[in-house]
Formats: C-alpha cells, structure tokens, sequence
C-alpha cells in the first residue's frame, strides 16, 4: 500500500475512534448523571425544566439544586423572552446563567443534557458576557474589555441567539454603569429581540418589567437566619429588594471591625435615602427630579444617629470595639441633644 494511501487510513480510523470516543462519554455521562434527550426544533422555544450546571453539580458533595427557565415567545410573540435576573452574590445566579448556555451546547452537538426536560429552539449563536478580565497590553482596562464584549452582543445578536449577560455596568460609577445596563436591555427586547439572561445587582432595572413586554424579573431566593444569610439557589418569580454585599463580606473573613463600620455606613446611606435614584416608575431615565424641600438639619441628624445605633449588634462587639463604636456615635449626637 502506498504511503500516502496508509496515511489517510490511519488519518480515517483515527476520526472514527474519536468520534466513537465522545460519544461513549456522552452516554456514560448521560446514563451516571440522569441527562435527558433534548428536544430540538426550529421553534424559539427554551423550555429547560429541573436544569443543572454538569460541572458544578459534579463538584458538590450536596445535592445541586435544579431550576426551570423559560425563554419562549410568549403568547402572540415572534421574539424570546429576557429574564432579569436579581438576587445577592453567592446566591447562584451566574451558575444559572452559564448552565443554560452549557445545556445549549450539550444539546446542538448531540449530547443528552442535564435536566428533567429541555425543548429548544434551535440556536445559532451563543453570547456571553461574564466575569472580570483586563487587556492592559492593548491598552484596555476591565471596563474596556467589558464594553467591548457588550458592544459586540448589541451589535450582531439576532432572534435566534442565546444572550447571557452578567453584571453589565458595575465596572464604572454606579449611575453610568446603571444607565448602560438600563439602555441595554431596551436594546436587547427592542432591536435584538433574542433570547436572554440578564443578571444583576441594580434593582431599580426590576421597574422596567411592566414596560417591556417580554422582560421577566426573577431572583433567587435566600433566607435570613440570626443575623446570617442562607442561600437557597432557588430561581423564583420576582425581584430582590437588596444584594447582602455585608452578610458575604463577613462569610469572606473580613476584620469585624470593617464589618461594623459598613453596616453603620450603610444605615446613614439608607436613611438619607442615597443608596438609589429616584423616579425610576417614569421615563426617560434621565428626567430631572423634583426638587425636594430643604430638611431640618437637627432631624437628619437625629435619624442618622438613630440608623447608626440600629445597625449595631453589641454582642458581636469586642470592648474595644464597643468603646469605639460609642465614641463614633457621641460624635454624631446633635449639639445641645
């Protein structure tokens, strides 16, 4: 046999042994880990029941908790649905957003996937913008490279893509980053009209749900437990009115003492009310907000020591800790109190 002729046998065989290969760990995986044959169409539907990230579960010694997620049309609808998607971090959500992107791609190249069911209407391609990366060599910093990501998304997204979006914004000030995750969206249910998950800790975003006709809000829900905070990893209707920033702060390991003080700054934010724009149930986002009557500057900061005073938890406080803490808090009494 010629040389060239025992070459493209070896090349032939070695083809076959590698498509037979995949496809042997493809049933292993499918019969050990209860995956499902995906239904497949050229419908838009995405209707993932019971769904599992394959990686994640296989990390965890505890059962992975399953979510459904449903991205069809809805009703008279020739384009996708847009979750919005809130909650605090560690809470799940980019493991839900990378999990349905992943069972796409078990699906189209013929794998069974992780999920009770899955109908899918077939994708064409597949957009993510997730995590934190820089390209300081091109002169790019993580924003850059975020912008850039989320401009190549707006700009070539059609109805049949799967978009998954994670945190757009939050690289900048927080008014800008909230502008531009507000636009986006717009431009995600008006221009692109695909399929999307969008996550994200800028809860006035919940507000436009009522004016776009195909965004949905979700969260995912968590329970509060002596002064701790219990993840669920359950994706529920709804939105989350707050991001426990502190509470994974703490779990983190960080001082006690940066703990208190953050819940302290907190409280003021919260009771001079700056922690969110206002006017957020009315567009255009950039309206001018009433201007609001002078407050009585004895009062404010009244309710400011009272916040304070309320954000603290003396049995979580070393002497030191507590003799500090009163100090800061005779500081802010009013004179004459």
């Amino acid at each position: 046999m010629p040389p060239t002729a025992r070459s493209t046998s070896s090349l032939r065989l070695a083809e076959a042994l590698a498509l037979l290969d995949v496809a042997s760990a493809l049933a292993t995986l499918a019969v050990e880990r209860s995956y499902v044959r995906p239904e497949i169409d050229r419908s838009l539907d995405f209707i993932i029941e019971g769904g599992r990230h394959p990686v994640v579960e296989q990390a965890l010694s505890d059962p992975f908790v399953a979510n459904d997620c449903d991205l069809s049309p809805p009703n008279g609808s020739d384009a996708g649905r847009i979750w919005l998607i809130t909650g605090p971090n560690m809470a799940g959500k980019s493991t839900f957003l990378r999990q349905n992107a992943l069972i796409v791609v078990l699906a189209q190249m013929g794998g069974f996937v992780p999920a009770r069911r899955a109908r899918i209407g077939a994708v064409d391609r597949l957009f993510s913008r997730v995590g934190a990366a820089d390209d300081l060599a091109r002169g790019r910093s993580t924003f850059m490279v975020e912008m850039v990501e989320t401009a190549a998304i707006l700009n070539q997204a059609g109805e049949r893509a799967l978009v998954i979006l994670d945190e757009i914004g939050r690289g900048t000030a927080t008014f800008d980053g909230l502008s531009i995750a507000w636009a986006a969206i717009e431009h995600l249910h008006d221009q692109n009209r695909c399929r999307a998950l969008f996550a994200t800790h800028f809860h006035e975003l919940t507000a436009l749900a009522p004016k776009l006709s195909r965004l949905h809000n979700a969260t995912v829900r968590v329970k509060e437990w002596q002064g701790e905070v219990v993840f669920l990893h359950e994706v529920v209707p709804g939105a989350a009115d707050r991001s426990y920033g502190i509470q994974v702060a703490k779990l983190a390991g960080l001082p006690p003492s940066v703990i208190e003080r953050a819940k302290v700054v907190l409280a003021m934010l919260e009771a001079d009310d700056r922690a969110a724009p206002r006017g957020f149930e009315d567009l255009p986002l950039f309206a001018a907000p009433a201007k609001p009557t002078a407050p009585d500057p004895r009062q404010c900061a009244l309710d400011t020591l009272l916040a304070a005073l309320a954000a603290l938890h003396p049995d979580e406080l070393s002497p030191r800790e507590a003799l500090e803490a009163l100090y800061a808090l005779k500081q802010q009494t009013p004179p004459g109190s």
